[in-house]
């Protein structure tokens, strides 16, 4: 029988396969797509198709969790850039 390891994915437990979440606020979101409606319908609440919610400068590299640091992006721009990223 083989022995299963789990990881270990809290800040300070070493070099880990498995990086861990960022915590977000679960407002911000709702909060940016009221002050800046959706570019493609128009709504501020709801989906919006072919567009995603990208940090500007992104939380993995110290940028904040705010409206401020939100934009919209096509979901095509934004999945090329995450290559990049």
């Amino acid at each position: 029988m083989s022995k299963v390891r789990s990881r270990q994915t809290s800040a300070g437990a070493g070099a880990s396969a498995t990086p861990s979440r960022i915590k977000r606020n679960s407002s911000v979101p709702r909060q940016f797509q009221r002050e800046h409606p959706c570019p493609s319908t128009g709504l501020q609440t709801g989906p919006c198709p072919g567009y995603i919610q990208d940090h500007i400068v992104p939380l993995r590299r110290g940028g904040a969790d705010t409206v401020d640091n939100l934009q919209w992006e096509k979901t095509a721009e934004a999945k090329a850039k995450d290559r990049l990223e």
